[in-house]
């Protein structure tokens, strides 16, 4: 049925379908009934006769069926509820989970002494509910007539804090490891795809270079022309070795593209079958037109074709193998990279290095940074500082991912560490638009965010602000359009910080 006086509540704007609200049974409950149903509040257990009938005729009935709503997000809260049958399930408007569920023989709400102001999500009723809700009016009155309520009210407050704060905890948590686990795909699947491509390439190659090698064993070359042709790939091979280790031969696209056009002519003025699948694998290497002539100075037209076919499939068997090893040491890499992010296997508090916790970082966000240039100011004499490790790590995650997402991933990222007195000094710098001087004072507020709804829960700068005070630090932040500068300072000497 629909609700009515206090319980009626203003319908979203782009709220299409109308709702069903909670409201007053068609037939209030006898005062008895209700008194025996307030005997199940937990909170309420040992109060006297008299005071649950206060509460039974102080306090207004609803009633809803399944989906009922109870409140919606960002309306006043002003009433204290008491659950009797049915569960209340909480959920933001823009984020799936469920963000709190209140079951029978509860007190929820709001309460007195608290501050809160308004609901944080929408409330809907899950089976046939029951409740009762008493306004904050009458709040006074109730104290007065049940003193006891004012510890049974402080107590619930307080555990109401410490659920809220785990529940925080746990959100910020899972929304890190999704990230991480997100970004750790992204990487980890470029060098697996690469691996698995080459491998599944190599055994055909293999059989390929096998018949070839088969076809040039047929040909009954000469000692001569074993020899001669063992020599030019002796001498090619070193001349491509030379040119490959010079630090001034650079990988050009374009450059190698006019490589395979000229070689591609060459292969076929000299009659090579199927020159195009011959010219990519030469193309790759150094080889020039010069030592292809000096080649075919000394093999036969019969040799020259199978000859260079082989030395080409050669090439391509060895740069697969070269794809595969790469591959599986970058994978080696990344997960060598996590074990150090999570500290894996080592103790709760580790002397830790405060630049290449920033780069280990920054290696779970390979995927974001192709067009964000890194500046690195390290001081190499900072000594290590005692820390626990793998929340360090979780505070270079936040202030990381926000230069980031300031930046739209394009832009300047600088990381400084350095010393001053008995601190330890951390800058993350990014060129992003900045903070607007309104947003400033508010940034490390649990649950504020300027990202669009979806993008975050608010919970990163508060998390990052709550660890580096567990570490005996503190954390700051100045802004203007173009520099934006987190600064985490930390003592060198934690010998009172635990």
């Amino acid at each position: 049925m629909a609700a009515q006086g206090s319980y009626e509540a203003i319908l979203p704007l782009n709220e299409v379908e109308p709702q069903i609200f909670v409201g007053p049974p068609s037939r209030p409950t006898p005062i008895a009934d209700i008194v025996a149903a307030l005997r199940t509040i937990t909170p309420l257990s040992g109060l006297a006769d008299e005071e649950y009938a206060w509460l039974a005729t102080h306090c207004d009935e609803t009633v809803g069926d399944d989906g009922a709503v109870v409140f919606l997000e960002g309306n006043p809260c002003d009433r204290l509820h008491f659950i009797l049958m049915g569960e209340i399930h909480v959920r933001r408007r823009h984020a799936s989970p469920t963000l709190w569920i209140g079951r029978a023989g509860q007190m929820t709400g709001k309460l007195p002494f608290s501050r809160m102001k308004t609901y944080g999500g929408d409330g809907f009723t899950v089976g046939p509910s029951w409740s009762l809700s008493l306004h904050e009016s009458h709040f006074p009155a109730l104290l007065a007539a049940i003193p006891s309520m004012t510890q049974r009210c402080v107590s619930t407050l307080l555990d109401r804090v410490r659920e809220v704060t785990r529940m925080e905890q746990q959100a910020e948590k899972l929304s890190a490891l999704g990230k991480l686990a997100g970004n750790l795909a992204h990487e980890l699947n470029n060098p697996a795809s690469a691996a698995q491509r080459s491998a599944s390439s190599l055994f055909a190659e293999l059989r390929q270079y096998g018949d070839l090698k088969y076809r040039l064993g047929n040909l009954c070359l000469s000692d001569t022309q074993t020899s001669q042709y063992r020599s030019w790939i002796s001498r090619t091979r070193s001349t491509m070795a030379d040119y490959a280790s010079r630090a001034d031969i650079a990988d050009d696209p374009l450059a190698e593209s006019d490589r395979e056009t000229a070689l591609l002519q060459w292969l076929e003025t000299h009659n090579i079958p199927n020159p195009w699948a011959v010219a990519p694998a030469l193309a790759e290497t150094t080889i020039t037109t010069v030592q292809l002539d000096d080649l075919a100075d000394h093999a036969t037209a019969e040799v020259l074709p199978v000859a260079l076919a082989t030395f080409a499939s050669s090439l391509r068997v060895e740069r697969m193998a070269e794809t595969v090893v790469n591959s599986t040491v970058r994978i080696f890499d990344l997960i060598r990279a996590i074990k150090d992010y999570s500290y894996m296997d080592q103790a709760p508090i580790q002397d830790v290095d405060l630049a290449q916790s920033l780069e280990t970082t920054l290696t779970m966000f390979n995927s974001r940074l192709q067009n964000v240039t890194i500046e690195r100011n390290f001081d190499p004499d900072l000594p290590p500082v005692s820390a626990y490790g793998s929340e360090l790590n979780q505070v270079w995650t936040a202030l990381i991912e926000n230069a980031l997402d300031a930046m739209k991933d394009r832009g300047t990222l600088r990381l400084t560490t350095r010393s001053s007195g008995q601190m330890a000094f951390v800058e993350v710098w990014d060129t992003g638009p900045g903070i607007a001087p309104e947003f400033k004072s508010r940034i490390f507020e649990p649950f504020y965010t300027t990202k669009a709804p979806g993008k975050g829960l608010g919970l990163g700068l508060d998390t990052a602000q709550r660890i580096v005070t567990k570490h005996s630090g503190y954390i700051q932040v100045e802004s203007r359009p173009g520099a934006t500068c987190f600064q985490v300072r930390l003592p060198l000497d934690q010998a009172g910080a635990y």
